[in-house]
């Protein structure tokens, strides 16, 4: 490891408390907002649900153990009036973590 070379103090100080609120400023600065889509026909539907799928799947294989990941899964499929497809999340979610409360 190199050695600090300037052992001096800066001319301008900051504190830990500065760099934590500037962080938590610029989360709430950087964070996109999802256009409103507007569904005309069956057909746009139907890929909207189908790519939204798509994600969530591959959410879910990624983060196979996250009980959150499964429980949106199941309550956008749910909100999507799809219960046959959200008993089926659910019921998988359970096949891998039927001790967690939460999926309870």
């Amino acid at each position: 490891a190199r050695e600090v070379q300037n052992k001096a103090a800066a001319p301008v100080q900051i504190t830990a408390e500065q760099i934590l609120r500037e962080a938590h400023e610029m989360r709430f600065e950087q964070e996109p907002v999802a256009p409103k889509q507007q569904i005309t026909d069956p057909e746009e539907l139907k890929l909207y649900k189908l790519r939204k799928r798509k994600e969530f799947e591959n959410i879910v294989r990624r983060n196979r153990l996250s009980v959150a990941c499964w429980l949106k899964y199941g309550a956008w499929e749910e909100a999507q009036k799809e219960f046959e497809r959200a008993r089926s999340i659910f019921e998988r979610l359970i096949d891998i973590d039927y001790t967690n409360h939460t999926v309870w």
